[in-house]
């Protein structure tokens, strides 16, 4: 049993009263069906991913498409083959959900508790980041080097499961995770609180170490495959590249943000920016 499988269902069966004409069905961090969808989004469960068939059309999909409004829930349309995948022979009804095993926050909520709280804020943003054992184990780095909140956007990032939890050694449970519709108002927001910005590319123009990266900062980190959007990186105030000597010339994303920020760090260390 994958690590916290018996939490999802002690809580999904905990909070779900079933409908006389569907029996809720579970697989793991895995629900479907509309009515146990519907019902895990107001017990307050928190959604990963969510995916509904291609034309799907009723009366309760008409609710569960309002629910999902207001609560600001994305979902993406799919084939009925994806959700065959998902669910096998279960009655799914055209609608298929993965229950996140951490809760999300707003970036407009975390920043201001960090500065009443006297830190120095180091925020760590990761683009297109999608593979889940480097999203846990860059999770853990940045516990471990004091990262005070992780920003990912809402498509386009790793799936937040049981995986990425135990990969992360349970950094996932006690680091903010604030997941965020529009990264780039999300910068601007962040310029505009006195952060500055530091993109970690291949087009750096500076290495890390030679690079400013003490006082509030956020860090982006882009995948291996595509790097930093160009919108992103236009909102950077610093480009850093950490120096390759091999001739391979690439790192891993984890690695690559355990460079950035241990740097962050010692920089810190040596003005005497501590907690």
């Amino acid at each position: 049993m994958a690590a916290g499988t018996g939490l999802y269902r002690t809580l999904m069966n905990r909070h779900h009263t079933p409908h006389r004409h569907e029996e809720p069905q579970y697989d793991g961090a895995l629900i479907y069906g509309i009515h146990a969808i519907t019902e895990a989004i107001r017990a307050g469960r928190e959604i990963d991913k969510l995916f509904m068939q291609d034309g799907l059309r009723g009366d309760l999909v008409t609710q569960l498409k309002q629910l999902l409004k207001e609560k600001g829930i994305l979902y993406k349309t799919v084939p009925p083959e994806k959700l065959q995948r998902l669910a096998g022979s279960k009655n799914h009804q055209g609608v298929a959900a993965f229950l996140s095993p951490v809760g999300f926050r707003k970036i407009e909520e975390v920043l201001p508790a960090i500065f009443e709280a006297g830190r120095v804020p180091l925020l760590l943003m990761l683009d297109r980041v999608t593979d889940v054992r480097n999203f846990g184990a860059i999770a853990r780095t940045a516990e471990c080097a004091g990262v005070d909140a992780i920003i990912i956007p809402s498509r386009g990032a790793a799936a937040i499961n049981a995986d990425a939890v135990k990969t992360s050694a349970g950094a996932l449970h006690s680091l903010p995770l604030c997941r965020e519709d529009n990264l780039k108002s999300t910068l601007d927001y962040l310029k505009d609180s006195g952060l500055r910005i530091a993109a970690c590319t291949e087009k750096g123009s500076t290495d890390h170490y030679a690079t400013e990266l003490a006082g509030p900062m956020v860090i982006i980190m882009g995948s291996e495959e595509d790097g930093i959007s160009g919108e992103y990186l236009k909102r950077a105030d610093v480009r850093v590249k950490i120096p390759m000597r091999g001739s391979i010339g690439s790192l891993n994303v984890s690695v690559a943000t355990g460079i950035v920020l241990f740097e962050v760090l010692r920089q810190r260390a040596a003005k005497g920016e501590t907690e």
